[in-house]
């Protein structure tokens, strides 16, 4: 299984990590992100995959796809941001992560602005009277 090898290339680092940090501690550093963006690109293959699906079924259902590619684009911002402020908070860097999260959070906002247009236009709609 997949998990049972990042877990150990996981749980590898950390030692190899733990040894080398009294030691180099900017090694450790660049260990420990360079392992997080390994298992990230082993799971962009994945990632592919759950998104052609999703564009396929849009396109089955009549979802116009622009739609869908902000819904694809907000997600891809939120696990960008939390891998960033990952990798700043094991520097040790926790206001910058926080910041990284603020600015992930916002972006998030501004893209989700016109989908919430178009819920909002379509309820008004659905409303007796509505135009």
């Amino acid at each position: 299984m997949e998990i049972i090898q990042i877990v150990g290339l996981g749980l590898l680092a950390t030692i190899l990590i733990l040894v080398i940090k009294e030691q180099k501690p900017i090694f450790a550093f660049l260990l420990a992100a360079f392992t997080g963006l390994f298992i990230f690109l082993y799971l962009i293959g994945r990632i592919e995959a759950v998104i052609s699906m999703l564009v396929e079924l849009a396109d089955r259902t009549g979802i116009p796809t622009v739609y869908l590619k902000t819904i694809l684009k907000m997600i891809g911002i939120a696990y960008i941001a939390e891998f960033g402020a990952q990798i700043v908070r094991d520097a040790g860097q926790e206001s910058v992560a926080s910041k990284i999260e603020f600015a992930g959070k916002v972006l998030i906002l501004v893209m989700a602005v016109p989908i919430i247009g178009v819920i909002v236009e379509t309820v008004v709609n659905l409303l007796p009277g509505g135009s």
